[in-house]
Parts: C-alpha cells; sequence; structure tokens
C-alpha cells in the first residue's frame, strides 16, 4: 500500500497549547478515530475526577461542546499516537456534535459506550464550571447544554 493512502490514517498534531504549567491540550486530525467505552478512573466529566486539569484546559477544549462543532474531546490517556473520543464526552457532551453525530450515521460509534456506574456532569457547562471555569466566561457561551 502506498505511503500517501497509509499516513491518511496516521493522526497529525495540528495544534498545541498549553493549559497550565503541567498540561496541554492538543487538537489532532486523521486517525482511524478509536473511541473509549467506559470513562477512565481520572476522566475529567467524572464528578468525583474534578480538579485534575485546570480550568485553561477546559477553555481550550470547548469548542467540542459548541453547536455543529467537528472538534472532539479526545480521552487524555490515549495520547497524541492513538487518539481515542473520550467515553465522558460521547455520553454527555456531543448530542450537538457534527463529528459524532455523522460518526453513528456511518457506524464508526456502535452505541457501546456506558457510563461504568460513575456519576458524570450532565454537559460541558457544567463540567468546565466544576473544574474551575467561570460561569460568564464568553468561552462557554456557544456551549450546547
Amino acid at each position: 500500500m502506498p505511503d500517501v493512502a497509509r499516513s491518511r490514517k496516521r493522526p497529525k498534531v495540528v495544534e498545541v497549547r498549553q493549559a497550565g504549567t503541567d498540561h496541554q491540550v492538543v487538537t489532532v486530525v486523521g486517525g482511524r478515530g478509536t473511541y473509549r467505552r467506559r470513562p477512565c478512573g481520572d476522566c475529567p466529566w467524572r464528578k468525583d475526577a474534578v480538579g485534575e486539569f485546570p480550568a485553561e484546559a477546559f477553555r481550550h477544549s470547548a469548542a467540542t461542546a459548541y453547536d455543529m462543532s467537528d472538534r472532539t474531546f479526545a480521552c487524555h490517556q490515549s495520547g497524541q499516537d492513538k487518539p481515542a473520543i473520550c467515553a465522558g464526552f460521547l455520553l454527555r457532551g456531543a448530542a450537538h456534535n457534527m463529528t459524532v453525530r455523522l460518526g453513528y450515521m456511518q457506524g464508526r460509534f456502535k452505541g457501546d459506550v456506558s457510563d461504568g456506574g460513575c456519576d458524570l456532569h450532565e454537559n460541558y457547562r457544567a463540567m468546565a464550571v466544576a473544574n474551575g471555569v467561570d460561569p460568564e466566561d464568553p468561552v462557554l457561551s456557544p456551549c450546547r447544554d
């Protein structure tokens, strides 16, 4: 198979934004588009994992919750080389996300995601506010609840 065809399946980092001294938000395009089936132990969508990430990370990622967004919220444990969409995002933050909606229509997502018994934030805004983003921050205004 030609390298060009294989390269389309490899994820590519197109943007890295610092979110505090120890964290960053990475924008990745391409790749096979896998997804997590359950929230991980320190998933930011879990109510019992508040404070794992700085507020700035949630400001950077807010666009994933905008109406018809083509950006998705990745699992922080999956890394840049094999990015996977976050289970918490699929369960609570992706109802109005164009990429996710198309993914379900095309059979990319199978409806096999579970909260695993975890109590999750109701939506992106609730998660961001619980993690220190001011409820009046303009970055949250376009978020769909």
